[in-house]
């Protein structure tokens, strides 16, 4: 287990802790749901759901979440205004805890950050995300809504590369906090599998140079595997999907977007494990410090 001599950085979003040592605080594991093609979305500009299966779902990962000690959080994913504000309307209304909200579309996500000022969810809505792609108008918009809390991807052309990751939340993290982020959380990117490796030495380093919070979508490594199935069998996802999410964790890192929230009964039973044995080391100070 790492620890690190730079001081940590904890933040707080509606009574969930982010950041700290390794084995300090609990890891936080978020479920993604009404993405496109998500077997409870009837329609996707819409924003039509099951919502009883939906409810469903995060009451499973919750118990999960009780379960282990481990926060279970909820992302949302919209593409048009009409299905961003149902979906947080969902999420504000389904768990008390925070909540993710993320679109492909710019504009998608600046009505989402006036939708949840409008129901007073702003302080519970983490914004997934900024990059450096994003616009100064989602800077603006950001800062007017009263959001604290923001995902910062270390979004990059250059994917093998740790060092371009780190050079990337360098240049945001002044923009975010101009922004009013407060509580910025680090996604240092992973788009396929040969990046689970740098994403999780950049967030290596960020903790080491920042003490700030870090994780990543490691889902997407094997959600981009094309051949997976047809290669190694349909029972290999449930084996890389755990693996892609273990990764960066058992490196330091602070929380990780698993993927489909169905997948919390694999995911929240090994990274228990993990998660048991760091929080033993951290009380014994069994570590190797950076």
């Amino acid at each position: 287990m790492l620890h690190f001599k730079t001081e940590q950085k904890v933040f707080e979003v509606a009574g969930v802790r982010f950041g700290g040592q390794p084995g300090e605080n609990p890891i936080i594991l978020v479920g993604s749901m009404c993405y496109n093609r998500h077997k409870i979305v009837k329609d996707e500009r819409k924003g039509v759901f099951e919502r009883e299966e939906a409810e469903r779902l995060v009451k499973e990962m919750e118990e999960f979440s009780d379960r282990t000690g481990l926060p279970g959080l909820v992302d949302v994913v919209a593409s048009t205004e009409e299905a961003a504000g149902r979906y947080i309307e969902f999420a504000a209304d389904a768990t008390d805890r925070p909540f993710l909200l993320d679109s492909p579309t710019p504009e998608v996500k600046l009505y989402a950050l006036r939708f949840a000022k409008d129901i007073g969810a702003e302080k519970r809505m983490i914004y997934n995300s900024l990059s450096a792609e994003s616009k100064d108008q989602e800077f603006a918009a950001l800062k007017e809504s009263g959001v604290e809390a923001a995902i910062i991807l270390a979004y990059t052309r250059n994917v093998t590369s740790s060092r371009a990751r780190v050079e990337v939340v360098e240049k945001l993290l002044p923009r975010a906090g101009d922004a009013g982020v407060t509580k910025p959380l680090i996604d240092t990117f992973v788009m396929d599998v040969p990046s689970l490796t740098p994403a999780a030495v950049a967030a290596v380093e960020v903790k080491r140079r920042y003490g700030l919070p870090c994780g990543s979508g490691a889902h997407n490594a094997v959600a981009t595997w094309s051949g997976l199935k047809s290669r190694l069998g349909k029972e290999a996802m449930k084996s890389t999907t755990v693996a892609a999410n273990v990764i960066q964790l058992i490196l330091g890192s602070n929380f990780v977007l698993y993927g489909p929230i169905e997948d919390c009964k694999h995911v929240f039973p090994a990274v228990h494990t993990i998660a048991t044995s760091f929080r033993h080391a951290y009380r014994m100070k069994e570590y190797i410090e950076l």
